[in-house]
């Protein structure tokens, strides 16, 4: 019998490879994987709203992700999930590993975000619904060593509720013990399937990362999410070229590909990612991968 020869690997496949090793490193604390696995997802946006909230019945009627909303100032914040349940509560849940993402301005800013977006000319103020901002934190944000907080408005004289509807919760994702936010909490933090507490998110992370349509999936997202930054850069580029001639345009587009692979150098490193890894992935020089690190220590 001859020896088989082994076929080369095409670009897409050796692409795919390294897809692969990221996916088996992703937790739920993740926010594309979050989002990938919970944005569009009904249920599943109710199983983690109902321990958050100590609430059995409630019932998520739509989730979206990578919801988009803007001000009147045309700046806008993108939502990780945008979910309302069958009593038309508004929430907003976000995935923040680094803790200047979720500092009390921004959850205040989300929350105004969101009552601005509702509310239409028509409506009374009193037809705004209850709505809440969940932060799901990696560190403890606020600092007092408990697996939730919740802010809410009182009268500072009275210490009575101020009734606004409006509620912010950060949950401290470092706690975990037997509790169901602690165990919520030690899923989050999994990256292996099969060391997590709740069957219902050990099975949603399996699919993902072992099942073929769930990877596949999770393959095409960080495709789309690489070839949109290029498009960006390279449309961006075309457009300041018109003016400043082909080679300047060219020059633009490949810097704004540069920007783009330095945030996701960032973000890597914030998220732990080895060196090697961050430059093979990145397409910048080891060196280059190193100093940003050295930067990001301070």
């Amino acid at each position: 019998m001859k020896d088989r020869k082994t076929a080369p690997v095409d670009k897409e496949t050796f692409f795919t490879q390294k897809n692969l090793e990221r996916i088996r490193q992703l937790r739920f604390l993740d926010d594309d994987f979050f989002r990938v696995c919970f944005g569009d997802d009904k249920e599943g946006a109710s199983f983690i709203l109902r321990i958050l909230l100590d609430k059995d019945d409630l019932q998520v009627v739509e989730s979206r992700t990578q919801y988009s909303m803007k001000n009147l100032h045309g700046r806008s914040v993108v939502l990780d999930v945008f979910a309302t349940d069958s009593c038309g509560v508004k929430y907003d849940i976000e995935i923040q590993r680094a803790s200047s993402g979720a500092t009390p301005k921004r959850a205040r800013y989300n929350s105004s975000l969101i009552d601005g977006h509702i509310l239409i000319p028509s409506d009374n103020y009193e037809d705004l619904p209850e709505t809440y901002v969940i932060f799901i934190t990696e560190k403890d944000v606020i600092g007092d060593g408990l697996p939730i907080y919740h802010i809410d408005r009182t009268v500072k004289e009275t210490y009575k509720a101020f009734q606004d509807g409006s509620h912010i919760i950060y949950v401290n994702a470092q706690y975990e013990d037997d509790s169901q936010i602690g165990k919520l909490m030690h899923d989050f933090n999994c990256s292996n399937p099969g060391d997590m507490k709740y069957s219902y998110l050990a099975k949603k992370a399996t699919f993902f990362k072992e099942e073929t349509e769930g990877v596949t999936h999770m393959c095409q997202i960080w495709e789309e999410i690489k070839a949109e930054g290029f498009a960006e850069g390279k449309a961006e580029g075309k457009a300041e070229g018109k003016a400043e001639g082909k080679a300047e345009g060219l020059a633009i587009a490949a810097e704004k590909a540069r920007e783009l692979a330095i945030k996701n150098v960032l973000r890597m490193l914030r998220d732990g990612l080895a060196i090697d890894k961050i430059a093979e992935y990145s397409g910048l020089t080891t060196e280059e991968v190193r100093e940003f690190a050295a930067l990001t220590a301070h």
